[in-house]
């Protein structure tokens, strides 16, 4: 059950990618103080979904941000 596809997270760009992350983070937050007051989630699986899309979204955030100086460093090399 992944809320981002792969192909949805190859094609974002990092700004999209971190309002993602921010938005996901508010509904993780939600779900969290609903099981502090006790109250049953409305889908427990999603809590762990939304947990892994977070990690996802960071990982390709990093890596995308690895790929930038790599990229820079080759055009100042060509002039």
């Amino acid at each position: 059950m992944a809320i981002i596809r792969k192909k949805e997270l190859n094609q974002m760009s990092e700004p999209t990618m971190n309002g993602k992350i921010t938005e996901l983070r508010r509904e993780l937050i939600r779900y969290n103080s609903q099981l502090s007051t006790g109250t049953p989630p409305e889908n427990p699986g999603r809590i762990r979904a939304i947990k892994r899309t977070i990690a996802r979204l960071k990982t390709s955030l990093k890596l995308l941000q690895e790929k930038k100086p790599a990229v820079v460093e080759e055009v100042k090399k060509k002039q």
